[in-house]
């Protein structure tokens, strides 16, 4: 689909549909321009109605500006197709290698928010070559099940399970409420509704209870160690889902891994907290190092102009009044001046330096 532009994610997804070995359809959308990031299906996501909401749709805008973001639903959620195989870390790595081989990108950069930490973590050590990054949010090693957990806790699990069962699909947003205030308490009221209704809009009651079920097996302690690729770690301080010294944990375990506190209680960031930013800058940041401006001749600045702007050589030599030979040597050159392998990095870094308008 066409790039979004920097100011604003796209109000339209040209959906597609990659396809796991069972047959069912996983629905994927991509947008924006940079080095490509895979946002991991985590619970609760609808890759149309992300568009509109409250809470994603500024996600969208801010890391779209210097990255294309490719995003999925998870098999039964969303309008991802559902089957018989059992929720799981497999199943999950499974649509997560679906959907990067749909992308066409040789390597990719995954983003794994809470329960997505953790096929994140699988996919990057079980496909080493076709991960360039990894950052996680929220995430945790281990399910409840492997955290030796307390009656008390069991039991509020399961209460919490029954609720769903009972109400999840109900128009009363009471059920929802309850998950929406733990998720996020600092939200505006637009935003808790958001939430409210984006519960209902991913999945029903039953698909809805095999997940929360699913995540309490999960378990990566064994891999972590393993991941080879640098790793960037986020937590909100004051996580009611994910408590912050479980983030650390998973931060420890990975080599290398760099970790960041976010100064809020909202397991997902949102707009008007100021962890939003940190949180978008850190990602960004990880994901694009900054690089020293090119230093290009008035001539080599036109040239890169014209590749901005979609010219190609016949175009270019036209406009510059030079034979094709002669732009596809200076093209050479150029190149190597911005540390790029072809036109279309070419055109993303001019981009990127402002070129297209010189």
């Amino acid at each position: 689909m066409p790039a979004a532009t920097s100011s604003s994610a796209p109000q339209t997804a040209e959906i597609r549909f990659a396809q796991v070995a069972s047959g069912a359809r996983i629905a994927w959308a991509r947008h924006g321009r940079g080095p490509v990031l895979v946002r991991v299906a985590h619970w609760m996501t609808h890759v149309e109605h992300d568009l509109r909401s409250p809470i994603w749709k500024p996600w969208l805008d801010r890391l779209g500006r210097g990255l294309e973001v490719v995003r999925y639903d998870e098999r039964g959620c969303g309008l991802s197709g559902s089957d018989d195989v059992p929720l799981g870390l497999d199943a999950s790595t499974e649509e997560l290698s679906a959907v990067v081989a749909a992308t066409g990108a040789p390597r990719v950069a995954l983003l794994g928010q809470s329960g997505a930490a953790a096929p994140a973590i699988a996919y990057a050590v079980r496909h080493p070559e076709r991960v360039s990054h990894l950052v996680l949010l929220g995430g945790y090693l281990a399910g409840l099940l492997h955290q030796s957990p307390s009656a008390k806790a069991l039991a509020f699990h399961e209460a919490s399970l029954r609720l769903v069962e009972l109400g999840w699909g109900r128009r009363d947003p009471a059920v929802q409420q309850f998950f929406t205030t733990r998720f996020i308490p600092d939200a505006s009221q637009d935003e808790a509704r958001a939430l409210n209704e984006q519960q209902r809009l991913s999945c029903g009651a039953a698909r809805a209870v095999q997940i929360m079920r699913a995540r309490t097996l999960l378990d990566v302690r064994a891999l972590a160690p393993l991941v080879q690729c640098p790793t960037l770690v986020l937590h909100a301080e004051g996580d009611q889902i994910v408590p912050l010294s479980m983030g650390r944990d998973l931060a420890a375990a990975i080599p290398g891994a760099r970790f960041v506190t976010l100064p809020t209680r909202n397991h997902i960031p949102l707009a008007a907290d100021p962890a939003f930013e940190l949180f978008c800058q850190s990602v960004s940041s990880f994901l694009r190092p900054e690089r020293a401006a090119p230093q290009l001749t008035p001539r080599e600045r036109e040239l890169a102009a014209l590749v901005a702007q979609g010219q190609d050589n016949l175009q270019i030599a036209a406009h510059l009044g030079v034979a094709d030979k002669t732009v596809r040597n200076a093209l050479s050159s150029l190149y190597a001046k911005l540390e790029v392998e072809g036109r279309p990095q070419a055109v993303v870094r001019a981009r990127e330096l402002g070129l297209d308008a010189a």
